[in-house]
Parts: C-alpha cells; sequence; structure tokens
C-alpha cells in the first residue's frame, strides 16, 4: 500500500497534468466548455472533458480530440497517469 505523503504526491501530479489538459483543450478551441473529473473508472485516473460549440466543424474537432490524446499519451508514458480525454459532438 503506498504511503500517505507517495499518495499525496502522485494526486498533486494528476491536479497538474489534469490542469494542463484543460488549459490545452481551452486553448485549441476557447470557446468549448470543458469538464474535468478525477473519480477513478478502473484503471483511469482522471478525465477530461471537451464540449465545443455547435457549429464547429467535425475536422476541427477531430484536430482538438487528436491533440488531447497526444498529450494523454505522453503524461501516460511518463508519469504513468491514464488520463482519458474526449470530445463530445455539441450537436448530438
Amino acid at each position: 500500500m503506498e504511503s500517505e505523503a507517495r499518495t499525496e504526491q502522485r494526486r498533486e501530479v494528476l491536479d497538474k497534468r489534469l490542469t494542463e489538459v484543460a488549459l490545452m483543450a481551452k486553448k485549441l478551441c476557447p470557446e468549448a466548455r470543458v469538464e474535468v473529473n478525477t473519480v477513478r473508472y478502473e484503471d483511469e485516473d482522471g478525465r477530461v472533458k471537451v464540449f465545443p460549440p455547435a457549429d464547429l466543424p467535425e475536422t476541427e474537432e477531430e484536430k482538438i480530440e487528436e491533440a488531447l490524446g497526444e498529450k494523454c499519451a505522453e503524461i501516460l508514458e511518463q508519469d504513468g497517469l491514464f488520463i482519458l480525454c474526449a470530445v463530445f459532438d455539441s450537436r448530438a
């Protein structure tokens, strides 16, 4: 079992990384609504949901999702944190 200090350190890194992903999402699409959640599901450490405006072209949504996916893969490789990130179609 992890020590309390190690758990706290991991939580600080997770919070920092979730903030990075959320800020990146806002930079890529300032009009988007971004939700961050740290409730654990299976092997996820956290998740970021991005809701771009309904008039954003699908190609732009895909670019945002790809860029955020690459960032989350980088975080997984560097820190071992599995952050799930998805862009949701606001028109649905």
